[in-house]
């Protein structure tokens, strides 16, 4: 991607093309939406989550109390995760689907099944959206048990949480699939099945260039996210799009819409570290979009130079002072503009549908994740 021409097209982060201020908390956004499509998403996935197999599941979770596994934090998140909102993408789904309505080329007596301007096989898409996103959730919290310390718990429990994460999250996918072939349409199926694929293979890529962090770039980044974060929203928008048959415009510009909005979520939460205020120690990941910017910036030798400065006896990275470094050149600025960049061309998707509570918020959304 030519990311340093879409650059001077966005050094102008701070305008909007719309003129209304950005929502600035992201969660009351999210809330405020929830009651445009009529019920809390958060309960979105639970007659799947309180099935009997997963209450089976749960009693066996409570084994891992008093361990780091992963997997406890997924399952605390299923209940109640403000700062994340893991079910933001169904919810997306709804919105877009109450937004763009029903196709009005068509005559088709599925108008009369609408309930407050969504079908059913919207809201069936959400919920499968939500289990494959949670799915996926649950497989990454699979702990790495050469790397295990004294801390994280008895062997035997990690081992076990392993088998938990696996199995469940294979259940919930089992069953979004199952969802999936009953909404009867080949081109969904295809649409989300190739969105499981990106996420499988973003996944893989995540890992494979945390092995090898100087050879990510920022367009390579971006491939990677869209894989890992963005294909799912995307083509989920895309899908919802096409179970209301509406034609080839309107599913692009919902693709476009998750693509950018997913893209711009992202940059947001790599972005926290640093711009947020307060002295409390920083955490991000090396592979975090500002610290790209920063290494291509810096060039790799001095990059190496700087890791080693921050580095303690013990070889360990002091991330406050990596932060001070990285903050030092144009790394956070750049990743900003792009946060911008994503977090526009999301707006600029809205503007071909028809004005109503439901495009408002997707708007929102678009505008708080610009918001810092």
């Amino acid at each position: 991607m030519a990311w340093r021409s879409r650059l001077s097209y966005i050094g102008w982060r701070h305008l909007s093309i719309f003129s209304n201020p950005s929502p600035s908390n992201w969660t009351k956004v999210v809330s405020d939406a929830e009651k445009i499509v009529g019920y809390p998403t958060s309960f979105m996935s639970l007659r799947c989550l309180l099935s009997d197999e997963l209450s089976n599941v749960a009693m066996h979770v409570r084994k891992l109390v008093g361990t780091k596994h992963p997997l406890l934090n997924t399952a605390r998140g299923f209940v109640y995760d403000s700062r994340n909102n893991l079910q933001m993408r169904g919810l997306i789904v709804l919105l877009m689907s109450k937004a763009a309505g029903p196709c009005p080329s068509t005559s088709d007596p599925i108008h009369d099944s609408m309930v407050s301007g969504i079908y059913p096989s919207q809201r069936n898409l959400a919920e499968i959206t939500e289990l494959i996103h949670t799915a996926f959730l649950v497989h990454r919290g699979i702990v790495n048990l050469k790397e295990l310390t004294n801390s994280d718990g008895p062997l035997k429990d990690m081992q076990f949480g392993n088998k938990m994460a696996v199995l469940s999250g294979d259940f919930l996918l089992a069953n979004a699939c199952t969802g999936l072939a009953q909404l009867n349409d080949t081109k969904v199926v295809e649409l989300i099945s190739s969105a499981i694929g990106d996420v499988v293979q973003g996944i893989y890529h995540e890992s494979s260039s945390s092995a090898e962090e100087d050879s990510l770039t920022v367009a390579s980044w971006e491939d990677q996210t869209f894989l890992s974060h963005g294909a799912l929203l995307a083509k989920s928008c895309q899908a919802a799009m096409k179970l209301a048959r509406h034609g080839t415009e309107a599913q692009n510009l919902a693709f476009q819409y998750g693509k950018h909005l997913a893209l711009g979520h992202k940059l947001n939460s790599d972005l926290q570290p640093f711009v947020k205020s307060g002295s409390e120690p920083a955490v991000f990941s090396l592979d975090s979009a500002p610290v790209i910017f920063h290494r291509q910036i810096v060039g790799h030798e001095r990059w190496r130079h700087q890791l080693k400065q921050v580095q303690n006896m013990a070889r360990q990275i002091d991330y406050t002072k990596l932060r001070g470094l990285i903050k030092t050149e144009r790394g956070v600025n750049q990743a900003l503009d792009l946060c911008s960049y994503h977090g526009n061309k999301a707006l600029e998707a809205m503007k071909c549908f028809p004005s109503s509570e439901a495009r408002s918020a997707l708007e929102n959304m678009a505008c708080a994740v610009t918001n810092f």
